[in-house]
């Protein structure tokens, strides 16, 4: 049933490799703006197909399908783009930026597997207020690092080269952190999805 909140969601897939495209050259700062607003409207167009579907009246199981996926879809390129483009590099402790990346990786496919799991028996899983913080800041986050490429180009150039201090990548720092606290919020609300999920493996 293709109505206008599955049209936006769909929207949000196909601009994906778009999205992609211009983040895929680090010192391309020109792309990096343009990719920052188009992940702002991928971003509002998440908040809008759900609203007009509980609006309108128009929730469909297509809808219920597509949105998580669309959500994953974004996250997960952009995180991947992000690292390979050095942009998951930054003081203190390197590349090991990354492993907040990959921990909310793990954590949404792990979250997807139990839903389906969940599903299949019939046990709906709500979305918890820590989860929505979560999500929120997933967003900044990414948005934050995909803004700082556009404000102060890449962070470093090689793993061997001295990063930028703050006030050259204040911008950067920000996105770092706000990635931190959602790999944190991540592990949380993931281990309440597991603990409900493992209530129904007996």
């Amino acid at each position: 049933m293709l109505n206008l909140p599955n049209i936006l969601t769909l929207s949000r897939i196909f601009a994906v490799p778009l999205l992609a495209f211009f983040l895929w050259w680090p010192e391309w700062r020109l792309g990096y703006l343009v990719g920052f607003g188009l992940y702002c409207i991928i971003a509002i167009t998440d908040f809008f197909d759900g609203y007009l579907a509980r609006a309108q009246g128009a929730v469909s199981k297509l809808g219920i399908f597509l949105d998580p996926i669309a959500d994953k879809i974004m996250v997960a390129a952009v995180i991947l783009v992000l690292t390979a483009q050095g942009f998951l590099r930054g003081p203190y402790v390197g590349d090991m930026h990354v492993i907040a990346g990959l921990v909310i990786l793990v954590r949404e496919i792990t979250v997807s597997g139990l839903r389906e799991f969940l599903g299949g028996i019939q046990v709906s899983v709500p979305v918890t207020k820590l989860a929505k913080w979560k999500t929120t800041l997933q967003l900044v986050a990414l948005g934050a690092l995909i803004l700082g490429g556009a404000v102060h180009g890449p962070p470093c150039q090689s793993v061997g080269d001295m990063c930028k201090t703050f006030a050259e990548s204040w911008v950067h720092v920000v996105g770092l952190a706000s990635l931190w606290a959602a790999a944190v919020l991540t592990c949380i609300t993931g281990w309440d999805y597991l603990r409900v999920g493992l209530k129904h493996m007996d």
